[in-house]
């Protein structure tokens, strides 16, 4: 309750100071919250990737930008495995409805800071900041009168921030929480790459070619105990209108550290996957497997990845496609010699679009994507029910396994703000056999054996409805 009251009031302050905002640019015939060099979370920001350096907006003052995001599907999925382990009772119904707080403030022509807060999650029970940046565009408030420092300004772009990373393009279309407007479809690729990291990146745009390059501490959490390697990644790519119903565009990322503190690429996401409870234990809650229909590979000692991002769009058809090569291992993970032992994770992801309507405001598509990859060996010991001892000792070793996702989805755009779309999933697991003859071969009685027993013959499917606001 509390947190309820804190929550609160921060939101009717906000009210109250975008209301005097609000009369004071009304007083001028200015009411605008439009700002430079920005990205909109609405349907202005489909098929947007970086921010451009075209300065369409102009610098008239310091002004400051409320938003927020709501999204809340209905969900309509059946799973099922070989029965080696139960799973848990699901049925159609509401999921948990999810809420964003966006502050944009431009404090100076060209320098730009955005906050976001996630109001309600699914990992989260309270309030809490998922992350935020300066950006900086020229450098005028430096008063340099330097030519050589505008037409540098006029290429870069500089990101300061506890900030989502810029690898890869897949990033861009993806559901960040109650953001769900830039996602035709309702579920983030199988190995979903986003990070939050203390970082600094710096972007190179001139005629249509992009690079990017950045640096970020490898934390997800902050703190002064825990020590590892800087993370180093970027980008190199090209974007082109070629003519009034032909865009295309090209780009390769890569992402690296040696030695993680306490962060991985791929479980970065801590707003949680949009299909809830599927693949589910009875009695496990919706926070502690959150990731559902997602795959981990357990990168988190070091990791290598690459990814490859064609994107192009002729008048209303668009396609969309992700390849992507992750080479890495965990903490602690060595081969019997003793030396680390790296393992592979590979994805393949395509999406067809068209959108069509005056605006583009309805749109049908389909999604293809697949994971495959080897997981880190594991062991452990059957423990007897009843607590009168400790049974045999098991173990897997490496296993190489695969997840592939089917989605069909179409959408309307009420409004460039508001949007509702319909789809249907189909979610299969294989290569989970080995992890379900720990629990074949458990003492009767006993209990243990690998987690991942879970996904023998596993899969869900069914549809799912989805309704979302962004402002």
């Amino acid at each position: 309750m509390k947190n309820l009251y804190k929550v609160t009031g921060v939101i009717a302050l906000l009210l109250t100071m975008l209301a005097g905002n609000a009369i004071a640019q009304k007083n001028s015939g200015i009411f605008d919250r439009d700002m430079q060099y920005m990205r909109y979370n609405d349907q202005r920001g489909i098929n947007v990737f970086e921010t451009t350096k075209e300065d369409t907006v102009g610098f008239d003052g310091m002004k400051v930008r409320v938003g927020a995001d709501f999204a809340l599907q209905m969900q309509g999925l059946q799973h099922s495995n070989s029965g080696v382990v139960q799973l848990a009772d699901i049925h159609t119904g509401f999921n948990l409805p999810t809420a964003n707080l966006n502050i944009d403030a431009q404090l100076a022509d060209g320098v730009r800071v955005h906050l976001q807060t996630y109001l309600s999650s699914r990992h989260h029970n309270d309030a809490w900041v998922m992350g935020g940046y300066l950006q900086i565009d020229n450098l005028n408030f430096l008063n340099l009168n330097s030519q050589f420092a505008d037409n540098l300004m006029d290429v870069l772009t500089i990101k300061v921030g506890q900030m989502e990373l810029n690898y890869g393009d897949q990033h861009f279309r993806r559901t960040n929480n109650a953001y769900a407007m830039g996602n035709a479809f309702f579920g983030n690729t199988i190995m979903d790459a986003f990070a939050t990291e203390m970082a600094m990146e710096v972007m190179a745009q001139k005629n249509g070619f992009i690079a990017v390059g950045g640096v970020s501490n490898g934390k997800l959490n902050q703190n002064v105990t825990s020590t590892g390697n800087w993370s180093v990644y970027g980008k190199l790519g090209f974007d082109k209108q070629i003519n009034d119903d032909l865009r295309a565009r090209l780009t390769g990322s890569v992402y690296h550290n040696s030695n993680l503190a306490n962060a991985n690429l791929y479980a970065g996401d801590r707003a949680g996957s949009r299909f809830y409870s599927v693949m589910d234990v009875p009695g496990h809650s919706t926070t502690s497997s959150y990731k559902n229909g997602r795959v981990d590979p357990g990168f988190n000692g070091q990791i290598t990845s690459f990814m490859i991002n064609p994107f192009v769009k002729f008048k209303g058809l668009e396609f969309f496609g992700t390849y992507e090569i992750s080479n890495g291992s965990g903490k602690n993970e060595f081969n019997e010699n003793g030396d680390i032992e790296s393992r592979n994770w590979n994805q393949l992801n395509g999406e067809l679009i068209y959108r069509f309507g005056k605006t583009e405001q309805f749109y049908v598509g389909g999604k293809y994507n697949t994971a495959w990859g080897t997981n880190r060996n594991e062991g452990g010991e059957y423990f007897d029910a009843d607590g009168n001892g400790v049974g045999e000792f098991w173990s897997v070793e490496n296993a190489n396994l695969r997840q592939t996702r089917v989605e069909v989805a179409a959408g309307w755009f009420m409004t460039r703000n508001v949007m509702m779309k319909a789809g249907y999933v189909h979610h299969t697991y294989s290569g989970y056999d080995v992890y379900a003859d720990t629990h074949k071969a458990a003492p009767e009685g006993a209990m243990g054996g690998s987690s991942n027993a879970i996904y023998e013959d596993g899969k869900f499917n069914g549809f799912m409805l989805e309704a979302a606001i962004s402002f």
